[in-house]
């Protein structure tokens, strides 16, 4: 059994795979509190609850944009798996991905997953937007290499920014309303929110392939939250929500 785990902003994606297939996911909150013995102890409970044990575990993989927890994550592999977990960087064998950055190291290790699993699966051109803490595009041309890309604020944030800087605005229920001309304030601000993202994605992929020269690209999303735009985006072909646990099991079996 493979652990694959993507540590974000918010949450900490878990997946369980068999060396065939991605049996389970889990997801829990990225608490930078915890120690090393609570997760330990909250994947004891998700593996035991399918029947499985930390001595079924055979290899680790970790992608992490969040460093502080990062060294806590390894001690907890180490201590309760006895395994020395991968972690993803652009310095691993990506599978003939090439990281086309200024910087390779500062470039989020999910963006480098997205864009591994996508160019992978899918094949190139591609554009992945990842709908997560914040909305992230990366572009991978027909050869292989990631271009760069795009960060927008995420749906989520910009929701609760929008909430903390009105003092009459109350929280909302991320849904789609019927119709963007809203007679109340909380189909105001649903209407505002998604109908919003939705033109901020289209206009950032026309723009992407026009810059790019792109005449035929596919265009992925993940995440679970880009089911509330994707009507509105003709441009997204598939919406693959396990699209980093798919990067992460492709970038284990290149560098076990």
């Amino acid at each position: 059994m493979i652990l694959l785990m993507d540590a974000g902003n918010t949450n900490i994606k878990i997946g369980l795979d068999d060396g065939e297939k991605i049996l389970y996911t889990w997801r829990i909150a990225t608490d930078y509190t915890k120690t090393a013995d609570e997760f330990g102890m909250i994947l004891f409970d998700l593996l035991s609850q399918n029947g499985y044990k930390f001595s079924d575990v055979e290899g680790i993989i970790i992608s992490s944009v969040t460093p502080s927890i990062n060294y806590t994550l390894e001690h907890m592999c180490t201590y309760y798996f006895n395994i020395k977990p991968i972690m993803v960087s652009p310095h691993i064998n990506l599978g003939g991905v090439a990281i086309n950055y200024n910087k390779p190291d500062d470039l989020g290790a999910d963006r480098i997953i997205n864009a591994v699993a996508a160019y992978k699966l899918y094949g190139g051109p591609v554009i992945t937007i990842d709908f997560g803490s914040a909305t992230t595009f990366g572009v991978v041309d027909k050869e292989g290499r990631f271009l760069g890309g795009t960060i927008a604020p995420g749906i989520k944030s910009s929701t609760e920014s929008l909430v903390n800087t009105g003092a009459k605005l109350p929280r909302i229920e991320l849904v789609k309303p019927e119709k963007i001309i809203s007679d109340n304030t909380v189909g105001n601000m649903q209407a505002g929110v998604i109908y919003g993202f939705a033109g901020l994605v289209s206009n950032i992929i026309k723009t992407i392939k026009k810059e790019a020269g792109f005449k035929d690209v596919k265009v992925i999303a993940t995440g679970g939250l880009s089911l509330l735009v994707n009507e509105d985006v003709k441009d997204i072909q598939i919406i693959d929500r396990s699209l980093s646990l798919k990067g992460l099991k492709i970038l284990y079996e290149l560098n076990k």
